[in-house]
């Protein structure tokens, strides 16, 4: 494995975390204890990173399996363990929140981008059933912040609060901030105090990026996901996503589940570092690579080179994955329904879905449209057009991705 100073010692603080916690944690958890078993590996070989990989990268959709199996959290949690939330997440994925301050690990991240106790944030982050809300509220919390709890929606609503409160600061997605500031700009309310602006769960590509910076001095991205909180931010060099020092973030290659150190392109993989909820080698089905060369600004992690695609089937949405198994389940119990496919694409920097619908012979075409709507808004959390037509190839996949990150 040849690797750099920084990815060495990176990985070396991690074989300390690694040799501290999971094989305790694999006596606190039958499950994850089971999976080691399964791999042929016993609680007590895992005295380092590279013990690790020896245990197969748990993908995301075997993790809803496990948690259909043995519902809520597949058998992961410990025995007894406290919690302060549990979040539903699309798949369904639920994921515990311990009572930690700052439990999913974004207070450093948004440090680095200049966030500090003297900022009125609006977290425009959705706090209804997932995460990201309370995952950021968390993080401010811890840095002393005064929140604006805004979710996503209610713009002309969110604008007026901004500038009536002097708002400094705004964490959510950026194609929601767009809109925001045009609706701002568009009613005389630009907010006058906004100085820097976290952007999380969505591209950020570089004409959107200028068109933010233009209203917003300091725009700053992150990376992550909702099982496992921060993997990744932006500092002011703005050459990729730092990793946090405070979890194993790992690229690996797509058939054996080696860790690759040395910047080929690979899956991100995570392992939080956590007795009571060992989420150990979870496959995010985000590509990326590292970049190993030290980062001028000093931060000591080693960097992921940004997001470059996806494995498998899942799509991002509007910052929310969308499954095709969920997709299937969400419309089975439409009678009029024959077939149908998602397609998402991009306008104005904003997502859009459509979904095309065939209904069986006789049925009220428009009446299933209305109903498949109301079924994608309650089912999958996502507005969506719907289109009825005529004819869809039979080997058409569920969800096509039409969309350009240019």
């Amino acid at each position: 494995m040849a690797v750099t100073d920084a990815v060495a010692a990176y990985v070396r603080r991690c074989d300390e975390r690694v040799s501290a916690v999971l094989p305790e944690a694999a006596r606190r958890v039958e499950a994850f204890e089971a999976r080691l078993r399964q791999a042929g590996i016993a609680p007590d070989d895992l005295v380092d990173v590279a013990a690790l990989d020896r245990l197969p990268v748990l993908g995301k959709d075997e993790l809803v399996d496990l948690q259909a199996a043995a519902p809520p959290f597949g058998g992961l949690l410990a025995p007894g363990a406290s919690l302060r939330r549990i979040f539903q997440s699309p798949g369904p994925l639920y994921e515990p929140e311990p009572h930690e301050s700052d439990p999913w690990r974004w207070a450093v991240a948004l440090t680095t981008a200049g966030f500090g106790p003297s900022d009125i944030v609006l977290n425009a982050c959705g706090y209804h059933l997932t995460p990201l809300g309370a995952m950021f509220e968390q993080a401010l919390l811890a840095l002393g912040a005064t929140i604006l709890p805004a979710g996503v929606g209610s713009k002309d609503l969110q604008a007026r609060a901004c500038r009536d409160v002097g708002v400094t600061a705004y964490v959510g997605l950026p194609s929601y901030l767009k809109a925001l500031l045009e609706q701002a700009e568009e009613l005389g309310l630009t907010p006058e105090k906004l100085e820097r602006a976290f952007v999380i769960a969505e591209p950020l590509p570089a004409s959107l990026r200028a068109w933010l910076e233009e209203r917003v001095p300091v725009v700053r991205q992150g990376y992550g996901t909702a099982e496992s909180g921060n993997l990744g931010f932006e500092c002011d060099e703005l050459e990729g996503w730092h990793l946090p020092d405070d979890a194993l973030v790992q690229v690996c290659d797509l058939t054996s589940g080696e860790a690759l150190w040395d910047g080929r392109e690979g899956q991100v993989v995570v392992t939080l570092f956590r007795r009571d909820y060992p989420l150990v080698r979870l496959g995010t089905g985000d590509l990326s690579a590292l970049l190993t060369a030290p980062c001028r600004c000093g931060i000591p992690t080693p960097r992921l080179a940004g997001w470059l695609g996806r494995v498998g089937e899942a799509v991002k949405v509007r910052g929310m994955f969308l499954h095709p198994r969920q997709a299937r389940t969400a419309l089975a119990a439409l009678p009029d329904l024959e077939s149908f496919r998602l397609l998402v694409d991009r306008s104005e920097h904003r997502d859009t879905l459509r979904c095309e619908v065939i209904p069986v012979p006789g049925a009220d075409a428009a009446g299933l449209a209305a109903a498949v709507k109301e079924r994608i808004r309650s089912g999958l959390r996502l507005n969506a057009e719907v289109r009825v037509v005529t004819e869809l190839a039979p080997d058409e996949p569920t969800i096509v991705d039409l969309r350009s990150w240019d």
